[in-house]
């Protein structure tokens, strides 16, 4: 099949197929650049900002910043989706954009500060389940 085939079969598709798919493409990129505690959260239904997040930690700046730098071209080669990238230069915490799927990387530190995962946790019917101290 042609790179145009391809690509107007990708638009064809369903939009949970496509996002289905660039999960796959993230976890597996992440994975093996060696990301540490691998978390992705379910959004479809639930927010409008992305169909999943995913939440990743690196060793170091350098890996954090290596892993999103990798992850985003990596994402642009295969879909030819373009991705958003912030917090690059400090790279204590990077977020991509990738339209159905949002990635945060972190340094361990900022993100048992954070906590997104508390803060995105949803319980057994599909509600917000609400942390009292969002700090570990």
């Amino acid at each position: 099949m042609t790179p145009a085939g391809a690509e107007r079969n990708r638009e064809r598709e369903a939009p949970e197929d496509r996002s289905g798919r660039l999960l796959a493409l993230v976890l597996a990129a992440l994975e093996d650049d060696q990301a540490i505690d691998l978390v992705a959260i379910p959004l479809a239904g639930r927010s409008t900002i992305a169909d999943h997040m995913v939440i990743a930690s690196g060793r170091s700046t350098r890996q954090v910043a290596s892993m999103a730098q990798k992850l985003a071209e990596r994402i642009r080669a295969e879909t030819g989706r373009p991705v958003r990238i912030e917090g690059l230069q400090a790279a204590d915490w990077v977020l991509l954009d990738a339209g159905d799927v949002v990635v945060h990387i972190f340094r361990p530190e900022v993100r048992a500060f954070y906590a997104l995962e508390k803060m995105w946790a949803f319980d057994a019917e599909g509600l917000p389940t609400r942390a009292v101290d969002a700090r570990p």
